[in-house]
């Protein structure tokens, strides 16, 4: 992990496109502003954190009767036109 000491008005470029800026310091937080492509994915970790353990239960989460019973719903569907 890279650690670095940032003031306010500063900042730090990741790669080619991605600048990371502090905004302001005051009450023990940091505002941090960041200029990346609009298809670069942004999280706060506790949000990327929630998102990626829901993906994992979705997952992991099926059992095979659960399966076998959609799969055979399906097999005896009819298209209607």
């Amino acid at each position: 992990m890279l650690v670095l000491t940032r003031k306010p008005g500063e900042g730090i470029i990741i790669g080619d496109d991605i600048i990371i800026k502090i905004i302001e310091m005051k009450s023990g937080g940091i505002r941090i502003g960041i200029d990346a492509p609009r298809n670069t994915k942004i999280y706060r970790q506790e949000v990327y954190d929630r998102i990626r353990q829901k993906n994992i239960e979705a997952a992991t989460g099926w059992d095979m009767t659960d399966l076998d019973f959609i799969s055979d719903s399906l097999s005896d569907r009819t298209v209607k036109k």
